[in-house]
């Protein structure tokens, strides 16, 4: 695996120790059987062994929905928090403590709905951290209602009669966003591709948006079958500055060529629903960001405990 669209960061490690896939599992993963949230899983854990992440500085956030389960099944810090929210929730932490790794977990309900609003500052603002978007088209905890990313005219629990509009395009969206720089997509049966995409997302100095196609094989068992099960219904793109990984370009043979600093190629790339298509839509990693123009004092630990019981006295009746 290898990528070039941003100067490697370190991996942040201050001792001596060593971390292995074990050191991050946390409590047992409770999603359905062959749900793509177990693959997405697997995956982060991966990155986080890869890339000797310290837990103790390593922070995971979601807001509402069956992904955002995830900080449980992780032993780092995590933030479980309330719909929609995961992104303001972050984007904080990564502010105020910008020596963390930061990751924000979402579905495409959490994110594109209730959430949208903060997706789009998110977007904007371009702190360091990665959001991943685990998009299956559908609510799922609540039992199949319809979600912004539902395909029109899909049968759902609040549209019986089937989705009356198009589905939102989160790609489009994003890219349509002012200081967009890092926009990718992967799938969750492509174990490969999925595993690059998600460290070259690390590694971006930057907002980091990562849509993962996921299935729910409860409520869209159909979602993705086609392109899950024929390699030649997936299209790859393909650039030196790119995802590359070699396994999956000789499985993957439908490929475009697309070079990621070509915003307006990237639009109209997203904008063709007519093919499932995986790699790194957009990047520049010379955009500014918010946590680089927004300096905030440094603090000891012993002087952060201070000015909170500062405040916290300051509050009491």
């Amino acid at each position: 695996m290898s990528f070039s669209c941003s100067t490697l960061m370190s991996c942040g490690v201050e001792d001596d120790r060593t971390f292995d896939y074990d050191t991050y599992e946390g409590a047992q993963a409770r999603w359905c059987p062959g749900c793509g949230d177990h693959a997405i899983l697997g995956a982060v854990l991966r990155l986080f062994a890869s890339e000797q992440l310290v837990p103790e500085n390593t922070v995971i956030v979601s807001g509402i929905g069956c992904s955002s389960r995830f900080p449980h099944y992780v032993s780092t810090y995590g933030f479980h928090g309330i719909h929609g929210r995961a992104l303001p929730v972050s984007t904080g932490i990564k502010l105020a403590r910008p020596d963390l790794d930061v990751f924000a977990v979402m579905g495409d309900g959490d994110c594109c709905s209730i959430g949208a609003g903060h997706w789009i500052h998110a977007i904007r603002y371009n702190v360091d951290m990665v959001a991943i978007l685990f998009d299956n088209n559908i609510y799922g905890l609540t039992k199949n209602q319809t979600s912004p990313t539902t395909t029109q005219g899909h049968r759902s629990n609040t549209q019986p009669r089937g989705t009356y509009l198009p589905a939102l395009n989160p790609l489009t969206t994003t890219l349509g966003v002012t200081n967009a720089s890092f926009v990718a997509q992967t799938a969750d049966w492509v174990p490969g591709h999925l595993a690059a995409t998600l460290e070259a997302a690390y590694r971006h100095k930057g907002f980091s948006f990562v849509r993962i196609l996921q299935r729910c094989p409860i409520w869209m068992p159909k979602l993705f079958l086609d392109a899950a099960q024929d390699p030649a219904q997936t299209e790859i793109l393909v650039h030196d500055r790119g995802i590359r990984d070699e396994d999956v370009e000789a499985v993957y043979k439908t490929q475009v060529r697309h070079d990621p600093r070509d915003l307006d190629a990237a639009r109209h790339l997203a904008e063709d629903a007519s093919k499932v298509r995986l790699g790194l839509f957009f990047c520049d990693p010379s955009r500014p960001r918010y946590d680089e123009t927004r300096h905030l004092p440094v603090h000891t630990a012993e002087e952060r405990i201070e000015i909170l019981e500062s405040e916290f006295d300051r509050n009491a009746v």
